[in-house]
């Protein structure tokens, strides 16, 4: 998830719903409440500790912390560097790890199949909204912290995306650069809310309609795509405060058109090789998950 995170337009919450761990992660962070409290005074810390899932939280954490301290810089470099083939990487990972979603839960009715391709039209909608400039104020942040850390748990939309499409992205970066205590504040205080309250609706979502809300999250991977497409032409841009070139529009390109807009090499073997890497190795989680048969018997 960390690694995922570090790269705009992949959200960490794909690689927690592709791994099994997703339905527990929401649970988890729904448990972070005024009850937790009472429990603390009431019971004691080893009690408290059991009603948060600490060890599962904390692992979780450290693990992303990690990735993104190990990984940070790497990814940044391919994204610069091998950007086709990393893209094509992601595009595999998704493509495995939907059709493992949909062999573990199908769409069995009409229901749950109209759910998945409203997924797709809403998280291709997104893709391709334009982006709109607005203005950097506290009030703005603590809205923009809200949405972006709900989109970030929610498998196939990216935060960083959607504070690209809100035209917030520089004002983020500017102010972790800056040091903006204030903005960064107000992002953080918006997305602790939001994340609260968005975890509570997710939660009873998946406890009551879980096959539904699988198919609806699947068809947000499948309308992700579109988002990590690898050969793309820039159309918009714009710079952040600190230089920094923020993309806002792209168009996306079959790999010859590519090669002729761009003057670039498409590396169409090496990205179907990691594509196929991807799929794999979304594929292989389903083995991993598979519960070990009990020799005894």
């Amino acid at each position: 998830m960390g690694a995922a995170d570090v790269v705009p337009g992949v959200s960490g919450g794909t690689i927690a719903f592709i791994t099994g761990i997703y339905v527990e992660l929401v649970a988890t962070i729904k448990g972070f409440n005024l009850d937790a409290l009472r429990v603390l005074k009431t019971q004691g810390i080893t009690v408290a500790w059991s009603h948060l899932n600490g060890n599962f939280i904390t692992i979780l954490l450290a693990g992303i912390v990690s990735s993104v301290v190990s990984l940070a810089q790497v990814m940044q470099y391919l994204l610069v560097a091998q950007p086709l083939p990393l893209w094509s990487f992601f595009s595999g990972l998704i493509i495995g790890s939907v059709l493992f979603l949909l062999r573990q839960t199908p769409a069995k009715n009409v229901t749950e199949k109209i759910l998945f391709i409203i997924g797709i039209a809403i998280a291709y909608s997104i893709s391709i909204a334009p982006a709109i400039v607005l203005e950097g104020t506290i009030l703005t942040m603590f809205f923009a912290g809200s949405i972006a850390l709900c989109a970030m748990i929610l498998p196939g939309i990216s935060g960083s995306f959607i504070l690209v499409l809100l035209g917030l992205y520089p004002v983020f970066i500017s102010a972790i650069a800056d040091l903006n205590i204030a903005i960064l504040c107000a992002f953080a205080l918006g997305g602790v809310s939001g994340l609260m309250m968005f975890s509570r609706l997710l939660s009873w979502l998946l406890d009551h309609y879980q096959s539904a809300i699988i198919a609806l999250m699947c068809g947000f991977l499948v309308g992700s795509l579109n988002i990590i497409w690898p050969w793309k032409q820039t159309i918009e841009s714009q710079l952040s405060n600190t230089g920094k070139l923020i993309v806002t529009q792209t168009e996306n390109l079959l790999p010859a058109q590519f090669a002729e807009i761009n003057g670039q090499d498409p590396q169409l073997i090496l990205c179907l090789m990691m594509l196929l890497v991807g799929f794999v190795v979304a594929l292989g989680l389903e083995y991993m998950g598979k519960p070990t048969p009990d020799v005894r018997s």
